[in-house]
Order: structure tokens, then C-alpha cells, then sequence
């Protein structure tokens, strides 16, 4: 792992080593008159993630975290989620601590406690000085809860912290370390002991055998060859499953190829793989869920440079699904990827096929960097995508997919251009793109935009990579 977070535990007690604990407030009038008197002179009034330490000279520090005025039958489990991270952030430079959660409580708040806990206490360390750790960082978090389906409860938690965190550090690396290559090998290391999973890797001859035109497009101002990684969950039986088909854009850099970004535009680019990261970290949390689903994983990996024989504004190349293509701007060349991938998946004739990518700066042009869009050809699969978004605490929005804007797609010399005709709409167009390769299979697409990048702590986020998307893929796939 590239990353340090706490060591997250389950225990009936307080262990005596805690140097803070945690507990919820949902009325301060609920409080000891002490610490009422404290919260009062404090300005502490339960508000949600609202936090308040005090100080014990005879043990260890206490903190309050906020649940909300509704009380603890009206939290939502994103509630729990949230107050959990404020507390990790309250103790960030405490070593050892101690969350304590009362008796009765639901096994989903457990879960997303650890969530909330473990995800606000993430930090990527990759890059720092052999030994470096972050200079405040928790070393163990306990969660002291008791009940039925408890342990299970805080296992998927700390599956799902484990999943997104292997998603985040993706994100994180640099992209001239994360090449094609690299990613296939860190999928590889993450998958390992995480279920039924089974990878499979298409090196550039049988790229080009299998005519993903897209990928080979994109992939040939690059220096380093191509790859297609698949990733395969197999549900213990098989009689009732349905087939799932999850889609990531992996463009391991974008420096835009002939149709070059700007220096700015270029300093987060590592981030556009963000969604085949994403599926990565989903896949490694299925068997935790018990999801008795079948999932196929496609993730097309190449960068995107600049060359003497980089892909030319005006060319034109022929997807897997036998449709040609008139590339207008090489800059536009995540659907290009996606489309072989979709199109392979549309072939298997899954039940529902989601992709996920950062696929336009349209998309947060209209919903800003803390929401991704939603699109898609089936009312059923987006529902079920915003339901599991929803479950994860994640914001999405449901975007249109109008058939006014189809007609700015007609090319004049080849099936489709890559963009559309004007300077508006840039994600509906792109998601009329994707949508001519799925073959009429039920099918939603998520458009990350800048929601993969979070500019400081925030809930569950910290400042770099989100990981959005993985939790809600994982439930999607489990729940549909």
C-alpha cells in the first residue's frame, strides 16, 4: 500500500491504552451537568460533526462528536458516516482511541463508522522520505461496539476502507510511475485475497487482434504499449446470478495528445484513470458484501502523449464494434478507450453494464466538484447506481441524455465524431457517444469530473484523490 491509516479494531471495551475516546451526542441536555456546563461555555450544541474535547487529567481525553438534533432513531447511516470522520480528525494526534458506540446499535451505522473513521484518517505517503509518516496521524482506532451481525459489520467496513484506499493510492501516483504496466501490477497485488477474483491482461498483439481501434488510437503517441485488464467475480453459485459488467477509463496521464492542455490543465492529469481505479477498489470488496452477482471488470489502460505519430485531429479509426470514428480532438480521447471497452462488454450481453470515468470538465462546469453525473439508457440501472451512490454517501446527479443533441455527433466522412458541435452540453454529448456501444444493453454511466479530486478534508474525503465511486459500484453490483 502507498498509503497510512490507522489500524482499525473491534472490542466490547475501551482498551486501557486509549489516549482519547468518542462517544455520540444527540441532545446536549442529555449530557452530565459538568460537561453540559462545558459544552455550553464551549458553544457545543450536537450539530452534525460538530466536535468538543475535554480534557480528563485522570484518563483520557473525551471527546463529543455531534449526531445531529434528531436523535439517534432519526441518523441516517451517512450521519454516522460523517460524525465518524470528524471524530478521526479530532484525534488525529492522539496514538490510540477509542470510538464508542451504544448499545443497540444498527450494524450499518458500524459499518459506516469505520467507513467514516478509517477514510478521514488516509494519507498518501508514497512519495515522502524512506520511513516518513504523516506528522499527525492516529495508529489505532477501536470501535467499541456489542451486538448481533456487529463483527460482520465492521469487517465490511474495513473492506470497503481497504477498497477505496487501494483506489486512492492509484489516483495519487505519479503518472510517470503509474504506467499501463504498473497499474496491471497493482491490480494484481490488490485482488489477492480478496475473493473469487480473477485477472486477466490483453497486452497490445492482442489489442490489436481483438481491433480495439479506440485504445489503439489513443495509444499510439505513447512510447509504452497498451493494456486491457479484466477482472472476473465469480459468485459461489451461479443459478440465480445475474451478469454485471463494470467499465473504467484508464488513461494513466492526458496530456491531450496533438490537441495539447495547457500547462494548468495538465497538472492533475494523473487523476485520469480515476475511474478504472475505482473499479479496482469495487472489485475488491465484493466478496466482503457477499454479492452473489456476477462482475466482469474491463479497464483499458494507455496514456495519452503527444508524438510524431500520435493521432491526428481529422483521422479516423474503426472500434471494436465495427463503427468508425472522426477523432476532431485528441483531447476527447477517454470515450475513445471506453468505447472498445464498452462495446466487449455489450458482446457478453451482461444484465447491466456501468462505466465510470472523468470524462469531461462539463460535468463539474455544471454540478461543481462535490456531485458526478449520471446518465444512462435504462430508468432501472440509474436508479439502482443512485441508490448504491446514495447508500455510500457519494453525490450524484441524474443528467439527461437528449436525443436533440445526437444529430451533433454525425460526422461527415465517418459514423460519429468524437465531439459535438458547440461549447455546450460537453458530458450529455459524451454520454450520447458512449451509448452508441452498448448495443441496447441496460447501461448507466458516471461522469467523476473533478469529484475524483477533493482540494481539502471534507466528510469522509481528503485533500488528493476521492476514490469516488468504488463503494457505490461495489453496492450497485451487490444489490441489482
Amino acid at each position: 500500500m502507498a498509503s497510512y491509516g490507522p489500524d482499525l479494531k473491534l472490542a466490547g471495551t475501551i482498551p486501557r491504552s486509549a489516549t482519547a475516546t468518542g462517544s455520540f451526542v444527540v441532545d446536549v441536555d442529555d449530557l452530565s451537568p459538568d460537561r453540559k456546563r462545558f459544552a455550553d461555555a464551549s458553544g457545543f450544541e450536537a450539530k452534525p460533526g460538530q466536535t468538543l474535547s475535554i480534557p480528563n487529567e485522570d484518563g483520557p481525553i473525551e471527546v463529543l462528536v455531534g449526531l445531529g438534533s434528531g436523535g439517534e432513531s432519526d441518523a441516517s447511516v451517512d450521519d454516522y458516516r460523517r460524525a465518524a470522520a470528524a471524530f478521526a480528525r479530532a484525534v488525529s494526534r492522539q496514538s490510540t482511541v477509542a470510538l464508542v458506540m451504544g448499545d443497540g446499535i444498527s450494524a450499518d451505522a458500524v459499518t459506516a463508522a469505520v467507513e467514516g473513521a478509517g477514510l478521514a484518517s488516509y494519507r498518501y505517503v508514497a512519495q515522502k522520505g524512506k520511513g516518513t509518516t504523516p506528522k499527525s496521524g492516529t495508529t489505532r482506532i477501536t470501535v467499541v461496539a456489542k451486538g448481533k451481525g456487529i463483527a460482520a459489520a465492521f469487517a465490511l467496513g474495513q473492506r470497503m476502507v481497504s477498497g477505496v484506499a487501494i483506489t486512492r493510492d492509484l489516483v495519487n501516483e505519479p503518472g510517470g510511475s503509474l504506467l499501463p504496466t504498473e497499474f496491471v501490477k497493482s491490480a494484481r497485488s490488490a485482488v489477492k485475497g480478496a475473493g473469487p477474483l480473477k485477472v486477466t491482461v490483453w497486452d497490445k498483439p492482442r489489442i490489436l487482434k481483438e481491433k480495439l481501434g479506440g485504445i489503439e488510437f489513443v495509444n499510439k503517441g505513447s512510447t509504452h504499449p497498451p493494456r486491457l485488464l479484466q477482472i472476473t467475480y465469480t459468485p459461489a453459485s451461479k443459478s440465480k446470478a445475474k451478469q454485471i459488467a463494470l467499465v473504467g477509463k484508464g488513461i494513466t496521464f492526458d496530456s491531450g495528445g496533438l490537441s495539447l492542455k495547457t500547462g494548468t490543465g495538465m497538472m492533475t492529469m494523473k487523476v485520469d484513470m480515476a475511474g478504472g481505479a475505482a473499479v479496482v477498489g469495487a472489485m475488491t470488496m465484493l466478496s466482503e458484501l457477499g454479492c452473489k452477482n456476477g462482475v466482469t471488470a474491463y479497464i483499458p489502460l494507455t496514456d495519452n502523449m503527444p508524438s510524431g505519430d500520435a493521432g491526428r485531429p481529422g483521422d479516423v479509426f474503426t472500434a471494436r464494434n465495427g463503427k468508425t470514428v472522426e477523432v476532431l480532438n485528441t483531447d476527447a480521447e477517454g470515450r475513445l478507450v471506453l468505447a472498445d471497452a464498452l462495446a466487449l462488454a455489450a458482446e457478453k450481453k451482461p444484465d447491466a453494464i456501468v462505466d465510470i470515468a472523468t470524462l469531461t470538465g462539463s460535468v463539474t462546469g455544471a454540478l461543481g466538484p462535490k456531485f458526478t453525473g449520471l446518465m444512462g439508457n435504462d430508468d432501472a440501472v440509474v436508479e439502482a447506481v443512485r441508490a448504491a451512490s446514495e447508500a455510500s454517501g457519494e453525490n450524484v446527479w441524474h443528467l439527461p441524455l437528449p436525443t436533440e443533441y445526437r444529430k451533433d455527433l454525425d460526422s461527415d466522412i465517418a459514423d460519429l465524431r468524437n465531439i459535438g458541435k458547440g461549447p455546450y452540453g460537453g458530458a450529455l454529448v459524451a454520454g450520447l457517444f458512449l451509448k452508441e456501444f452498448v448495443d441496447g444493453v441496460p447501461w448507466a454511466h458516471l461522469d467523476l469530473g473533478l469529484a475524483a479530486l477533493a482540494d481539502g478534508d471534507d466528510g469522509v474525503f481528503v485533500k488528493g484523490a476521492t476514490g469516488a465511486g468504488a463503494r457505490a459500484l461495489a453496492r450497485f453490483a451487490t444489490d441489482f
